[in-house]
């Protein structure tokens, strides 16, 4: 899978990505809404849908609800509800939403998203009462009068070690945040999705495992991959995702890029990040280098892949790294 930008080209870039032989597209909370997109996008038909992510708490789990019903219908049952929490300065500073207990918060909304499908699908009362949300009636008339044939897939982006192993419980899939890196998916992620599914008495096949990859393809415009260097700098200052850079030996990175973006010097930011980083993190190169890493970074591990381009890359390159991925 791969991205949508937003919504004036979402038809003609969906058009496009599955020709070049991508299974899907996935939008993310970034300058447009996460699900404008995929509406237009299901018009073109044969691709897998899914938000990863759509920030959950500013939302009602009513609102996700209905979102996640209606693409699955309009999609002919290929949408997946991807769920983040996003960081708590972003939650309460641009959301003005509640951010307190997030694994707590997030477990018990995916609770309720469930006890919502099932009173539409089922007719039996609405009688959800949780520590965050609460939703006790549901009437005939704001019940979906099409329903799918199967429920649509609940996936959360986790990084964290409580959040991952809070997914590996209760949700279907786990999105694995795009700022990683090989040693941190195996020796870390799968170690705590290991204690989650055995914490809820689960499979390794109840849970799809989803790991997002920054990609990034080297041309005449983008011979240093700046833009990507911008991006790891970016998600690199913020404390949530110093656990990546620890792994490494990298964590005293964090801080330094912290105090640049305090002072809005985000331009110098991506001078800091070196090659080293900027090939463990991210995909880059070739085409054929790129898919390399890919498959390298993910063996034996993901049910799937999503393609995080920081921009728009060739979909003649694309088609490189999709056939390449699937030789």
């Amino acid at each position: 899978m791969t991205a949508l930008f937003g919504p004036t080209d979402a038809q003609q870039r969906a058009a496009a990505l599955r020709e070049a032989g991508a299974s899907g597209v996935f939008t993310f909370e970034g300058p447009h809404d996460v699900f404008t997109p995929l509406t237009l996008a299901s018009t073109v038909g044969g691709l897998d849908l899914m938000t990863n992510v759509a920030i959950a708490f500013p939302r009602n789990p009513i609102h996700l609800a209905h979102q996640a019903i209606d693409h699955q219908v309009l999609s002919g049952g290929r949408f997946t509800l991807g769920l983040g929490t996003q960081i708590r300065t972003q939650i309460e500073k641009r959301f003005g939403a509640a951010f307190d207990r997030p694994v707590a918060r997030m477990t018990e909304l995916v609770g309720a998203l469930r006890d919502i499908f099932a009173t539409w699908s089922t007719g039996e009362r609405l009688d959800f009462r949780g520590e965050f949300y609460r939703h006790t009636l549901m009437t005939p008339n704001f019940t979906p009068r099409v329903m799918p044939e199967t429920l649509p897939p609940i996936y959360v982006g986790a990084l964290g070690p409580r959040l991952t192993r809070a997914t590996a419980e209760v949700a279907d899939g786990l999105l694995v945040m795009p700022f990683g890196s090989k040693r941190f998916l195996h020796e870390v992620t799968l170690r705590n999705v290991t204690e989650g599914l055995a914490a809820a008495g689960r499979d390794r096949s109840d849970l799809a495992i989803v790991p997002e990859i920054i990609v990034s393809v080297t041309s005449d415009a983008n011979p240093d991959h700046a833009s990507t260097r911008q991006l790891l700098a970016f998600y690199g200052s913020t404390p949530a995702y110093r656990p990546v850079l620890d792994t490494h030996g990298w964590g005293d990175l964090q801080p330094e890029l912290h105090a640049l973006s305090k002072q809005g010097r985000w331009r110098e930011m991506g001078g800091l990040i070196d090659d080293d980083v900027l090939h463990t993190i991210a995909a880059c190169g070739t085409p054929a280098q790129v898919a390399a890493h890919i498959a390298d970074r993910v063996a034996g591990v993901a049910d799937d892949v999503c393609i995080y381009q920081p921009g728009p890359i060739d979909v003649g390159a694309l088609a490189q790294i999709v056939d390449a991925l699937r030789t």
